[in-house]
Formats: structure tokens, C-alpha cells, sequence
């Protein structure tokens, strides 16, 4: 089989390379998938940089958590799946439902790697794919938008129609996340440092579009002239985390989920004022991808695209996505 892999010690997504290996077989209770489509997320781009949790790549590694296709077989006491059916792969291989539970994750050097033409998955870490998506649109979903239905509809405050969301940029969580909530029929503010983009996301659903350029202080515009939200998909981090308080109106929530501003506050001192609250999201679980599948199927959700190429085109692929005119989901597609 054809597989990208990231060597050793790897500083940067340049470093990917092509090889052939053996086509892997699968075991008792595992699952032989072959990935039609794949798709990057800025998780992505700090494996290959030796930057994510487990640090530099010890040994060479598969990369991407998300793709998307097609069962070959299955091993010994495997039920819920049988050669044909079409399916994703899930973030965290071993949390099913429940809690969080931290177990193997999908990309990251230490678990399986999706962007191969083969790949093994155990039993627990595949997910049916939403019936009425391409395998393209289905790669889209386990990382970014298993991580925009957590913060939207899991814990103590989930969304509820005409509750007002703010998303932060017009990455593929933040697409996602706006699709939902406009699906529950919420309102939706969202920031972008460009003006075109935010054109984009008005086209999408959004009602509020406010450039972070020319308003600096975002978060008291949206909570004090615009009337505040109720939940922020705060992909940001810690050098957004305090505006996007700033941004809430009584009782809401900043669900915290990314470190694309890793560095800075916050002082949580807003949160006195709103009675608000901070929720940390880590993707989420499999039960939460099928929730998120079967709402799509139900409302008609068709995640965003913003730019697809070909599998012997992946270095380009993550080129794209890395640059500054990336727009949702970058897609890598077989043949």
C-alpha cells in the first residue's frame, strides 16, 4: 500500500515523504479500512513540527486523524461493521461514551496514522459515516467536528434554540460549529481578521461579522454593543480566552479548545460579571460522533470544503491549508 509518513524527528510538515509498505491485516477486533478521503487540522501541523503532546516523533509515523471510506475486513469478533460499509475513523480510539477519556488518539506518532490506503482500526475507533455525505464531506468530521458538536450540545450547558454563538475564524471547527448551531436554530456572531472571509461566513448562516483587525477589542463590542452570546467556540486559546469572555451575557460559556494563541492571560475576571463559565474540550467521544452524524443527516449539513487535492499532492494539500488563504477543510482525496 501507498502511505505518507513523517520521519523521525520531523520540524516540519516539508518533511513528508511517500513510501510502499505491506498491506497490514486485520486482528481480532479490529476493523481493515481503506481511506477514500482525508482531511488536516491544526493538530496536524504541531505533530509534524514535533510540537503536539508527545513532542518530536521518536520513530517514523503515519500522519492525519481524520479520513474517511470504506471497510475491506474485519477480525475475529468484530460486529458492528462488515466489508462495504462506509465509515470514519474516530479521534480517541477507546472512548466510546461516558467521561473523557483520554486513550489512544488517532495521528499523533504513538496511535494509527489515517493517511495510507490501508489502515487497521480496532472495533471502537469506527464510526458509520452520516448516510448522506461523500466520503470527502465525512473526512471532515472526526477532529473538527466531533470537537464543534462537544462544545455546542455536550455539558452542563447545551446549545438551545435562539441562544446566540460566537466563532472565532473561519477555520474547520469554527465552519462546523456554525453550521450546527444554525441547524438548532441559534444565532451566530463570528470574528476574522479578513473581511472577504467574513463575507463567507455571512453566506453561511453568521449574522454578526466583526474583523478583529480593525476592532481590537472584540469581546466587549460583542458583549456590550452587540448584546453578548451564549457560547463561544474558543478556538483561540489563552491569548483570546479573556475577550471571548469578555463576549458573553449572563450565565453563557467559553468552550476552551484550541492553542492557535497559546501564549497571554487570561484573568477570568469577567466571568464574575456574567456568572459565566470556562469548559475545556478535547474533541469528544464516539457516541458523540454518531449524535453529530445523525444531525446531519436530519438537517441536511453539508461541511465546507474549502480546497481539495489529490493523494500524491498531500505535502501541497498541507501547504494550503497552512497558508493564508485557507477556508474550512482542506481535503486530500484518493484517485
Amino acid at each position: 500500500m501507498r502511505a505518507w509518513l513523517l520521519p523521525a524527528g520531523s520540524d516540519g510538515f516539508d518533511k513528508l515523504y511517500q513510501d510502499t509498505l505491506p498491506d497490514p491485516t486485520p486482528g481480532p477486533g479490529e476493523v481493515l479500512i481503506a481511506p477514500k478521503a482525508w482531511s488536516i487540522n491544526y493538530r496536524d501541523f504541531a505533530v509534524a513540527s514535533g510540537h503536539y503532546f508527545g513532542g518530536v516523533l521518536k520513530q517514523p509515523a503515519i500522519p492525519l486523524s481524520d479520513g474517511a471510506g470504506e471497510v475491506v475486513a474485519v477480525g475475529a469478533g468484530v460486529t458492528q461493521f462488515k466489508p462495504g460499509d462506509k465509515v470514519q475513523g474516530a479521534f480517541f480510539t477507546n472512548w466510546v461514551e461516558g467521561p473523557p477519556r483520554m486513550s489512544m488518539a488517532l495521528g499523533d506518532g504513538m496511535g494509527p496514522g489515517m493517511l495510507a490506503e490501508l489502515v487497521v482500526l480496532p472495533e471502537t475507533g469506527v464510526v458509520a459515516m452520516a448516510e448522506s455525505l461523500s466520503y470527502a464531506e465525512a473526512a471532515t468530521l472526526p477532529c473538527a467536528g466531533v470537537t464543534a458538536w462537544n462544545a455546542l450540545h455536550e455539558g452542563p450547558r447545551a446549545l438551545r434554540p435562539g441562544n446566540r454563538v460566537l466563532v472565532l475564524g473561519s477555520g474547520g471547527v469554527s465552519v462546523l460549529a456554525l453550521q450546527i448551531a444554525r441547524a438548532s436554530g441559534c444565532e451566530v456572531f463570528a470574528t476574522s481578521s479578513s473581511d472577504e472571509k467574513l463575507e463567507q461566513l455571512k453566506a453561511l448562516g453568521a449574522s454578526q461579522g466583526v474583523n478583529y483587525k480593525t476592532t481590537p477589542e472584540w469581546g466587549p463590542h460583542i458583549g456590550r454593543a452587540l448584546g453578548g452570546v451564549d457560547k463561544v467556540v474558543e478556538v483561540g486559546g489563552a491569548g483570546t480566552a479573556e475577550q471571548s469572555m469578555m463576549a458573553l451575557r449572563t450565565q453563557g460559556e467559553v468552550a476552551m479548545i484550541g492553542v492557535l494563541s497559546p501564549e497571554g492571560g487570561p484573568n477570568p475576571r469577567a466571568l464574575m460579571m456574567t456568572a459565566g463559565s470556562l469548559r475545556g474540550i478535547f474533541v469528544g467521544s464516539v457516541a458523540m460522533a454518531r449524535a453529530l452524524n445523525a444531525a446531519i443527516d436530519v438537517n441536511g449539513i453539508k461541511p465546507v470544503i474549502g480546497k481539495s487535492f489529490g493523494f500524491d499532492s498531500a505535502k501541497e494539500a498541507y501547504a494550503h491549508a497552512w497558508g493564508p488563504d485557507s477556508f474550512s477543510k482542506t481535503v486530500i482525496e484518493l484517485g
